[in-house]
Parts: C-alpha cells; sequence; structure tokens
C-alpha cells in the first residue's frame, strides 16, 4: 500500500483573526449604547400609533352608535370594540382602553400604556373624545 502525499498550499489566504473579530464587535457595542437613548422617543413615537389607532376606532364606533341611538355608549361590547389582549394577559396589544364618561352629547375614551417605554417611571396616556380630538395626556 502506498501512501501519497497531499500538497499544501504554501500561501495564506485572506481572514480576519478572531482578536479582530472581538474589537470590531465590542466597536459595536459601545455605538449602541451611545446611540440607544437617542432612538427611545422614537421607539416610544413608534408605540404610541397603537394607541392613536384604537382610539380612532373606537371615536368611529361611538359616532356610529350615536346616529343609531342618539347617544354615546359606556360599553366597549355595545360598540362591537373588541378590546386587544395587553402583552401581560397574552396579548400583543401595549395599551388598555377604557371609556371614562358616555352621554347623550359627549364621550371621552383613554388609552393607557400597560407598561414603561423608556424606563423613566411614567406611563403614556391617551385620549379622545366626541370631536375626534386625540390628545397625548401624559407623554413616556
Amino acid at each position: 500500500m502506498k501512501l501519497t502525499k497531499y500538497s499544501v498550499s504554501k500561501h495564506k489566504v485572506k481572514a480576519f483573526n478572531l482578536q479582530e473579530i472581538l474589537i470590531v464587535l465590542a466597536i459595536i457595542g459601545i455605538l449602541l449604547l451611545i446611540a440607544l437613548p437617542n432612538l427611545m422617543p422614537y421607539i416610544s413615537k413608534a408605540k404610541a400609533t397603537e394607541a392613536q389607532f384604537q382610539l380612532r376606532a373606537i371615536h368611529s364606533m361611538q359616532t356610529q352608535y350615536r346616529y343609531l341611538y342618539s347617544r354615546y355608549s359606556n360599553d366597549f361590547n355595545e360598540i362591537d370594540f373588541e378590546v386587544p389582549l395587553t402583552t401581560d394577559k397574552g396579548g400583543n396589544a401595549r395599551y388598555s382602553y377604557e371609556i371614562m364618561s358616555a352621554d347623550g352629547a359627549s364621550f371621552k375614551a383613554r388609552a393607557e400604556a400597560t407598561e414603561d417605554f423608556d424606563g423613566d417611571g411614567i406611563r403614556n396616556v391617551w385620549e379622545i373624545d366626541e370631536k375626534g380630538n386625540l390628545k397625548e395626556i401624559i407623554k413616556d
């Protein structure tokens, strides 16, 4: 039995070594730590679009209900609004919704964040009225 020798190439392949990769990862990590606090307002603003969308839906349903019954409703079931499950109850919603007041002439609905988006201890709150005026009551 004859053993053959395999030829090994004498030239090196260009590649990065482990130290170079770790240095690049450390630099990326430092840049993320610097940039993340600056991005938090944009993240909070993006999450607030959920509350704005749902409150506009509540306003639309309340308006339809008023055309039919000449009053606004205190009950989400009466206006056929399905309250989304919040993240703490296994759902995807980051806001809880409630109708603060409703009578024949006006209503006010509120969306309150179930979590603190930027870690400052303040939760975001939005409200809408019968005229469709959407207001951020407490800014996160």
